[in-house]
């Protein structure tokens, strides 16, 4: 059963291209802008929209997703073809947009269990090499040199999250508020490195050859801005610093003989195919678990209103204090914190 208005999208897809049969087919496991396979006639595409109800300022930014998918189509970086934006909501009741389907793999388990250690190896190398290669993308050569505010990300953005976290209805979680005045008082200097950053570059946002363990696309770009590479770096070798049971992290796995490469393999291997960039420190592990707990605040506060885009959203909740506490033992402070009972 979908929750799509199926009459009105078939009206909006019969002016883009020629009549057919309407199937859609809902995806499951996203934390945030739902997304449905869309057959119509000859065409298989992905349709993203925001969610219904109540959402935080700048959150499910599909326009933004819309207009960096479109403008790296002209790069080597590997992402599916943006086809129309919606902004009219009257339609589906939400802005939406279409992009061409690609076909591969989605690895949602960052052991990668069921395949080689050789294979486990170049899947993440290839996406430390992918991560490269965004970065290396000069944004004004590409149209996006508007695309956000260059210089003095980190400060920037721990201001937003943190906003963002004080204005959620959940409540105080002491470890986040401890892990916020730390982000806030070691502040790296500005060292003028800008990137197209794309803001949740994960494992589970890449789209692997159906064969091959090759990134075919980067999905998921709802988050992207003009950043410092660092910020996407930290957060993708968070997986080393946080439990399966912390989704889908490394620690306690087993994967020092698994054939995943060691976090300090992934970084050389993002610096040898990156442009010069600083070496990553704590400070930029810890924003990055930081970012993604005050995420977690903003799914339980989706999940308590009803308008979650995953079933297991509530079962999420606990991991904003977890990953506060993950980003207070990179920082080595976690002692000084309480954990809530």
């Amino acid at each position: 059963m979908s929750d799509l208005d199926l009459v009105a999208l078939e009206c909006w897809l019969a002016a883009k291209l020629p009549g057919g049969d309407l199937r859609i087919e809902r995806i499951g496991g996203g934390q945030s802008n739902p997304t449905w396979l869309v057959d119509w006639g000859g065409a298989r595409m992905v349709l993203r929209k925001k969610p219904a109800g109540p959402i935080l300022s700048g959150a499910h930014a599909i326009e933004r997703e819309f207009r960096v998918l479109r403008a790296l189509e002209r790069t080597d970086v590997p992402v599916p073809k943006a086809l129309w934006l919606e902004e009219d909501e009257t339609i589906l009741g939400t802005p939406f947009y279409l992009m061409e389907r690609l076909y591969g793999r989605v690895f949602t388990d960052c052991t990668l269990p069921g395949l080689t250690p050789e294979e486990r190896r170049e899947i993440y190398l290839d996406m430390a090499r992918t991560l490269a290669r965004l970065h290396a993308v000069r944004p004004e050569a590409v149209g996006l040199g508007d695309y956000g505010k260059p210089g003095y990300y980190f400060e920037r953005q721990i201001n937003r999250w943190g906003r963002q976290y004080r204005e959620s209805p959940g409540g105080v979680v002491p470890a986040l508020d401890r892990l916020l005045d730390w982000l806030t008082a070691n502040m790296p200097e500005e060292d003028g490195a800008v990137s197209i950053a794309h803001g949740d570059f994960r494992l589970g946002n890449m789209l692997f050859h159906p064969t091959e363990p090759r990134v075919i696309g980067v999905l998921d770009w709802e988050l992207s801005t003009l950043g410092h590479p660092l910020a996407d770096l930290g957060f993708c070798v968070m997986p080393w610093h946080t439990a399966p049971d912390e989704y889908g992290g490394l620690l306690g796995s087993g994967w020092e003989t698994s054939g995943i490469p060691s976090r300090a393999e992934f970084e050389a291997e993002y610096h040898a195919h990156a442009i010069p960039t600083p070496p990553l420190t704590a400070f930029h592990i810890a924003f990055a678990l930081f970012r993604f707990a005050v995420i977690f605040v903003g799914i339980a506060d989706r999940a308590r209103a009803g308008n979650a885009a995953s079933a297991e959203a509530a079962t999420l909740a606990p991991l904003a204090e977890r990953f506060a506490f993950r980003a207070l033992d990179v920082i080595d402070v976690r002692q000084s914190v309480v954990c809530r009972a």
